[in-house]
């Protein structure tokens, strides 16, 4: 993995779990790797709008489709080890 893919996936975990953490700082790191504005933006939306859309799903009490039911979970993400 490139260090660029790297820092905006480590960037989109903080988005993810602490989104109050996030600062105009990381959006500098990210530049600095090379990710460009407009890129940062759309990488911000995609971000959030995944997490706006599972927790209005869960907060509805939307469930699973039958085929997730019996899956089993997700490991974490290897780059956040």
């Amino acid at each position: 993995m490139s260090d660029k893919l790297r820092a905006l996936l480590d960037w989109s975990v903080t988005l993810t779990l602490r989104p109050a953490a996030c600062t105009e700082a990381d959006v500098v790191k990210l530049r600095c790797v090379g990710w460009t504005d407009p890129q940062i933006s759309a990488a911000c939306f995609v971000v959030s709008y995944f997490n706006f859309i599972n927790r209005v799903a869960d907060g509805l009490g939307v469930d699973q489709d039958a085929s997730m039911q019996n899956a089993p979970p997700l490991p974490p993400c290897p780059w956040t080890a």
